[in-house]
């Protein structure tokens, strides 16, 4: 079993890793960095998306900034758009699963807001229908997806594509680019 766990660990690494020697996605990463602090700084919304595993990462990211990363300092407007069940099972039920998020986009976004859509496979529907309104609003999108980048590869302003097929590793990097990106952002509006 312990052969087994060191596979897995390594296997992580190798994707972190390839992250690191990736200059393009680094400078992705930095954009993403660029486009929130401007945000934030506009007094604008960050609204977060995903499904399953995904979705607990865009409720984990949008609680670090609307809460707290490292230090104490004034809230920034972050919001996952799964966290009210009521809403989402009512749409789901009335519209379909595919509107859950869009129909949100649409109440909630405005020019010069970013969306921040997860995707391991870069193709679920109700993340792409998403993406698309935030598009047609003016809103800043930013993907976090798996190697190939899926359909949301054309809908991303900013593509964060982790270089790895499996869902588990694609998993793990984007909550560690997503920490990486929230310290930063942080520590660019708060200085101290």
């Amino acid at each position: 079993m312990q052969e087994r766990i060191k596979e897995i660990l390594l296997s992580s690494i190798s994707v972190k890793e390839a992250i690191l020697s990736d200059e393009a996605i680094l400078s992705r990463i930095e954009l993403t960095v660029e486009v929130l602090v401007n945000a934030f700084s506009d007094h604008r919304k960050v609204l977060f998306c995903g499904n399953g595993g995904s979705a607990a990462d865009a409720q984990h990211l949008a609680a670090e900034f609307s809460g707290r990363f490292y230090f104490d300092r004034d809230p920034l407007d972050a919001e996952a758009l799964h966290v009210n069940s009521s809403y989402l099972t009512a749409v789901a039920n009335d519209y379909s699963y595919d509107q859950v998020y869009s129909r949100l986009v649409k109440a909630k976004g405005a020019k010069g807001d970013v969306l921040v859509a997860l995707s391991t496979s870069g193709n679920s529907s109700n993340i792409l229908n998403a993406m698309k309104v935030a598009c047609s609003l003016g809103m800043k999108t930013i993907g976090f997806t798996g190697e190939s980048g899926g359909r949301m590869k054309e809908l991303s302003d900013i593509l964060l594509n982790v270089p790895s097929k499996d869902t588990p590793r694609i998993q793990e990097s984007h909550i560690t680019l997503g920490h990486i990106i929230c310290e930063m952002v942080e520590a660019r509006l708060f200085p101290r």
